[in-house]
């Protein structure tokens, strides 16, 4: 039976947050560092890094969709819920470890009653989970985000809807931590992102749209690593991890390697993980993509109880009449800047979403010009 080497005497103790926080998932190209325990055994880590260096790495040099997409499932997302397990992700080095003595909420449904949020010091979430001012991010002579305000109330469902390249990534990515904006300021539950990050990245869970992971651990060791980095004892990982694998569905596939698990199985133990600390904040870049009907009915009943109980959950997505279903309040964003937001009956001045995200989007193809394609081939 191989085990995994720790990074340091101590392992993962408790004690060792700051380093865990650090721990990343391999990148693109690099073979995976993990190596398969059998279950029951410790689950693996990852060596701890500079965080410095990581936090440089990850936020200076990394590109819109890598920055997004190495943040773990999401150990701090850097929660990473970056589908490197670190976060979501693997890149997100610094990952934060969430508060262990955070309570577990008892709810009616035993699926999801760890996913409830509360406060360390017992009080609920109120005001704004989520306030963005003045938030600017340039790639060269490219502006991703253009002086964008947003502001989104704790305990609603809130929608990021645009067309491709139009800075919703760049913006969720910054929202997590993984990027660093050339302007503007972030607050998350009222921590200032960027005076004490580690402590808004221990309220947020984080799940991006392109996900990287450690495929060869199994989705049960995968979900205990999440945990560990999370500062999490190993009785209440193993708990929260049968509640999780109930809810999505996921008990039979927790002992299969994560590389057999199909785009939306992926997307599903990826977002279990970003719930493993019962954060007070959820960043999910596109988390329906890729997945059956079945299963997205299952992820939204999870995320409207976790709504309902004082959680927040700010999200992207391409589908407009999902959108208007579940979400409170919409922002619609085109070519980095906000040109409609408020609730959904605002934005979408008696049309419906998607008629509105036409108008103010501006977009459509030209079909002129194309009558060669009905002449087919011989």
């Amino acid at each position: 039976m191989r085990r995994l080497v720790a990074a340091s005497n101590s392992g993962v103790a408790a004690s060792n947050s700051a380093e865990l926080a650090e721990a990343r998932p391999p990148r693109r190209g690099e073979a995976g560092s993990a190596v398969v325990v059998e279950p029951g055994d410790q689950a693996p880590t990852t060596p701890a890094r500079d965080a410095s260096a990581a936090d440089s790495a990850a936020t200076e040099s990394a590109t819109p969709d890598e920055a997004i997409s190495s943040a773990v499932a999401d150990p701090a997302v850097a929660d990473s819920a970056i589908a490197d397990p670190a976060v979501a992700d693997p890149a997100v080095a610094d990952s934060a470890v969430a508060d262990p003595a955070v309570a577990d909420p008892a709810v009616t449904d035993p699926a999801v009653a760890d996913l409830v949020v509360t406060d360390p010091d017992g009080d609920a979430p109120s005001g704004e989970a989520i306030r963005i001012r003045g938030l600017v991010k340039r790639f060269g002579d490219s502006v991703a985000v253009d002086d964008v305000d947003l502001t989104v109330p704790a305990g609603s469902f809130y929608g990021l809807v645009g067309p491709n390249g139009a800075g919703k990534t760049t913006t969720l990515s910054i929202i997590a931590g993984l990027l660093r904006p050339d302007a503007g300021t972030v607050h998350i539950s009222g921590i200032d992102q960027r005076e004490k990050p580690l402590e808004a990245k221990r309220v947020m869970g984080v799940l991006p749209d392109r996900l990287r992971t450690f495929d060869r651990l199994t989705g049960r060791q995968l979900l205990y690593y999440y945990g560990q980095l999370r500062g999490l004892d190993r009785a209440v990982i193993e708990k929260r991890t049968a509640d999780l694998a109930r809810a999505f569905d996921l008990s039979e596939a927790l002992s299969r390697v994560v590389s057999d698990y199909s785009a939306g199985m992926t997307k599903k133990v990826m977002l279990a993980g970003a719930l493993i600390h019962s954060p007070r904040v959820l960043v999910l870049d596109e988390p329906f993509e890729a997945v059956d009907p079945v299963s997205s009915g299952v992820i939204l009943d999870i995320l409207r109880s976790y709504v309902a109980h004082g959680g927040t959950v700010i999200l992207s997505s391409h589908g407009m009449d999902l959108v208007e279903r579940v979400c409170s309040r919409v922002a619609v964003i085109v070519g980095g800047e906000v040109l409609a937001e408020g609730t959904i009956d605002e934005v979408r001045a008696g049309q419906t979403l998607t008629q509105r995200f036409i108008e103010l989007s501006g977009t459509g193809g030209e079909v002129e010009g194309l009558e060669w394609l009905h002449t087919f081939s011989a």
